[in-house]
């Protein structure tokens, strides 16, 4: 069954190049980015998991913990990834899930008969501190993911769990926010001391609150 937003993201042990996990055990009290690659070995999933580890701190600074999963096992895993850190110059520095059994794949619906019977998509999976997932992202194989974007997502899916605003269409850090309807006009002031701009009804800006 897919996983839609709000669903609570599935639960599993796996072992990793880290260790053995119990995932939400694992996530804790963070936020999470679960993603999936076809295959160890591959050119495109060598440039990502090398840009991951390159952003470390740009996870770590948004309490965000980053996993990587693949139907391969872990003396795979482990034959690869000194490929990607001297591809990219980046070391791994999070966790490969090992899925030979296909457990995890499954759970989270990555393998796509027509794209390929065996093989997970390229899937993102970013999940809450409540373990809800928040965003679901599906790429080609060919196409490699867009890291900035990915970490522009999070920014925009912290704000609003932590500010009740949302983001406008191409939204960078720094810029205005839109206020959500759940707020009701005579909490805007106490909410938003910045100030709030009237550009409809029903859509209502104020400067991005943490910054």
């Amino acid at each position: 069954m897919s996983l839609r937003l709000g669903d609570i993201a599935p639960d599993f042990e796996a072992d990793t190049t880290q260790g053995h996990i119990h995932f939400h055990e694992w996530l804790g009290n963070s936020w999470g980015m679960l993603f999936s690659h076809p295959a160890d070995f591959t050119p495109v999933c060598t440039t990502e998991l090398g840009r991951t580890a390159l952003l470390k701190d740009e996870f770590g600074k948004r309490n965000v913990k980053v996993i990587a999963v693949s139907v391969d096992d872990l003396d795979s895993h482990n034959r690869w990834t000194p490929d990607i850190k001297d591809v990219t110059g980046s070391e791994v520095n999070f966790p490969i899930i090992a899925d030979p059994d296909r457990n995890v794949a499954t759970l989270y619906d990555m393998i796509h008969p027509n794209a390929s019977e065996k093989a997970t998509v390229r899937s993102v999976f970013v999940i809450g501190p409540d373990k809800k997932i928040k965003l679901t992202l599906t790429y080609p194989a060919s196409t490699g993911r867009n890291f900035n974007e990915l970490i522009r997502v999070i920014d925009s899916l912290q704000l609003t769990a932590d500010y009740q605003v949302a983001t406008p269409a191409d939204w960078q850090e720094g810029d205005d926010v839109i206020v959500t309807p759940a707020v009701p006009n005579d909490q805007l002031e106490s909410k938003f001391p910045k100030g709030v701009t009237f550009v409809k009804p029903y859509l209502r800006t104020t400067p991005q609150p943490n910054k």
